[in-house]
């Protein structure tokens, strides 16, 4: 299009404002914290783009002069805390490790910011190519883009807005009722198992009762719930009883504690070699593309005819930046630096081993970038195997910081493999942020594309989310850590080991680590793992071309039923069927009262996914006040579950209290969705 004869209708529109961006940070604080919280507690984030929209929608509306692209602004923002958050699938093994008694604020806060502004510019010359050129879906961009324009004043569904903060509102309030009974009166039970034995062989049929795990899987989806009920049914109606059958426990043993034992020590390392497999193909079947799209993306930028340079096609300058780039890679170096000197060794090697680590972050991260922003587009940000990504980058650098550390005798003693471990996983730390944000950042400039906002200001928007966001992760993780714990980091001596938060990619990744410079990594259960992940590869591809895309089996999925606790993935799954039931029922309504099944989906779509974020930050939310007040509690000398009530013979009630809680969830879920019914 010319662009003397173009005349651009939201020209007069304020975009990057004062206003919008302290409602983004405040919005992006609370989703951090409710991030942080859930991915500790069951590996899991959610996409805070909508959910911020929403909430951005029905503030602004209170103010004069605020339109779509300031609302969009807020929401790019925002989304920072869905994906910044990951860091903590990595971060937390340095406690794990024994090597940080606790989070050092500004170490945190540079990794999660100096990361996710790398992720930011390494996914700037992408744009052109793989969101404004690209046939590439982008869901969750879309999904924004959707809910923007349905509460952009100017449209006759000005309402929308406020509808849906009020999905948000009912569902925090349920699913943060149902914790506080739970975690903080704890007169609810968050799960029960039925055990039974086949001989020597032990069964587990697990249940959860969180409705924010229930949320999560109305999101997923179909598949990947069903790929993810294969994985349990692998790990505890395969995989646990044959090892149990085959080493039978001892008289006096506890056969759920052995059950466990075996499930920890053997059975997850098949997850793990399940997971990395499946990510390390899906980095493969994305090179080609990949690196293709970043050819025309760089010619694209050396070359000014390429872009009538019209406000909807101005991304940051090259200047820009490079600048910042430099800036970023030197504060990288800095805080390697600040973390390498720990350890008595010369000033050659520290230097080495700081330049090494840069390099590979910056590189390694910008192969990375690549690679998952096509992933988000592909199949959107919430199903890109990050953690997959985490695993990878941590082999990657456990073999190279190997060779480094046998050549320089830093492998001769205990101290050194600690310290190698420990900078595999300080320095994973950045990869996986910088994967993180470049998932979320094609996704949100998709979202800009279809809403006609200026692709800088969007940038600068999200690098403005990466600092706030990196400001609040590190007292949160501090916080959390001193209440509850991690799986073996336990702050104090007199913690309940059954209440600390898993943070299962975190824990796998540092075992990964710690085996590989030790040498004593189970590696007969990982290449089982293997296995069993190229096999799921084939089936997967011979199901995709079968049924021309209609169904799959995604191997990362399955690996993710086998390592994750069971109790954590059934409700998952349910949430996922719980979302095809519905969709199946509107399709036959639609049909029966000749409705537009399209019209039905896309507003139930809507409404469930507004209610599903609801659940995941009202249940994260109360976890991240009960984390205070178990803080405060015990460092004043107090109890470390202050508002137990301690009841006697309680167990019973408590498990049907909960089994009939989230029953009743799954109904309210059902009930708000179906409201499409109504508004068509």
């Amino acid at each position: 299009m010319n662009p003397t004869h173009y005349t651009d209708p939201y020209a007069s529109y304020r975009e990057l404002t004062l206003r919008g961006m302290l409602l983004g940070a405040l919005i992006t604080v609370v989703f951090t914290a409710s991030n942080v919280y859930l991915g500790l507690k069951v590996g899991l984030t959610f996409a805070s783009s909508i959910p911020a929209a929403v909430i951005s929608m029905a503030v602004l509306k209170m103010f004069k002069g605020s339109n779509i692209l300031e609302n969009n602004m807020v929401q790019t923002q925002a989304s920072a805390a869905g994906t910044l958050s990951s860091v903590i699938f990595v971060l937390p093994g340095l406690l794990m490790l024994g090597y940080w008694q606790g989070f050092p604020f500004w170490q945190t806060m540079l990794i999660c910011s100096t990361g996710g502004i790398l992720g930011v510019i390494f996914t700037v010359p992408l744009r052109y190519v793989m969101v404004v050129k690209s046939a590439l879906p982008y869901p969750e961009g879309v999904a924004a883009a959707e809910i923007l324009k349905a509460g952009n004043p100017d449209e006759e569904s000005g309402n929308q807005g406020e509808s849906g903060i009020k999905d948000i509102i009912t569902g925090g309030a349920l699913a943060g009722g149902l914790a506080f009974l739970t975690n903080g009166l704890r007169v609810v039970a968050d799960g029960a198992s039925y055990w039974f034995k086949v001989g020597n062989g032990i069964f587990q049929v697990p249940m959860g009762f969180s409705l924010a795990l229930l949320g999560a899987g109305y999101l997923i989806g179909l598949i990947g719930g069903l790929a993810i009920l294969l994985g349990i049914f692998i790990a505890w109606g395969v995989a646990v009883p044959y090892f149990t059958a085959d080493t039978p426990m001892a008289a006096d043993a506890d056969m759920i504690g052995y059950a466990m034992t075996i499930w920890k020590t053997k059975v997850r390392f098949i997850g793990v070699g399940a997971m990395a497999v499946a990510a390390l193909w899906t980095l493969l079947t994305l090179l080609k593309p990949m690196v293709e799209g970043m050819n025309r993306s760089f010619r694209a930028l050396k070359d000014p005819s390429a872009h009538k340079m019209q406000r909807t096609e101005q991304d940051l300058s090259f200047k820009s930046m490079i600048g910042i780039s430099l800036f970023t890679i030197l504060l990288i170096g800095l805080t390697l630096y600040g973390f390498v000197q720990d350890l008595p060794i010369s000033s050659g090697i520290a230097l080495l081993l700081v330049v090494v680590c840069t390099l590979f972050v910056f590189f390694i991260g910008f192969f990375i970038a690549a690679a998952c922003g096509y992933m988000a587009g592909l199949v959107g940000s919430s199903s890109s195997p990050i953690s997959g990504i985490g695993i990878i980058s941590v082999v990657v650098i456990s073999l190279v910081l190997m060779v480094i550390g046998n050549s320089t005798g830093i492998l001769a003693n205990p101290e050194g493999q600690q310290f190698l471990t420990a900078l595999t996983i300080f320095s994973g730390a950045f990869i996986v942020a910088i994967a993180a944000i470049s998932n979320d950042n094609l996704q949100d400039l998709k979202t800009g594309l279809l809403v006609k906002a200026t692709p800088w200001r969007q940038q600068v928007a999200l690098i403005i989310g990466c600092v706030v966001g990196a400001l609040v992760i590190a007292p949160v993780l501090e916080i959390l850590y001193h209440a509850y714990g991690f799986t073996g980091a336990l702050s104090r001596e007199t913690m309940d080991p059954s209440q600390a938060l898993s943070a299962p990619q975190a824990t796998l990744m540092t075992t990964i680590a710690k085996g590989i410079f030790s040498s004593d990594l189970e590696w007969r259960y990982i290449f089982s793992g293997v296995a069993l992940g190229i096999a799921l590869i084939v089936i997967d591809f011979v199901l995709k071309k079968a049924s021309n895309e209609r169904f799959a089996l995604p191997a990362l999925a399955v690996g993710m039923g086998i390592y994750l606790p069971p109790s954590i993935n059934m409700p998952i799954v349910i949430g996922a069927i719980v979302a095809w039931c519905i969709q199946r029922h509107l399709k036959g309504y639609a049909k029966r009262h000749a409705k537009d099944n399209e019209t039905l989906q896309k507003a139930a779509e809507r409404n469930g996914t507004l209610f599903a974020a609801g659940l995941i930050v009202g249940e994260s939310l109360i976890g991240v006040i009960l984390a205070f007040i178990i803080a405060t509690s015990v460092t004043t000398g107090g109890s470390e579950s202050p508002l137990a009530l301690n009841l006697q013979d309680w167990v019973l009630t408590s498990e049907w209290l909960g089994l009939f809680a989230f029953i009743f969830g799954v109904i309210i879920l059902s009930l708000r969705v179906l409201r499409a019914k109504k508004s068509d």
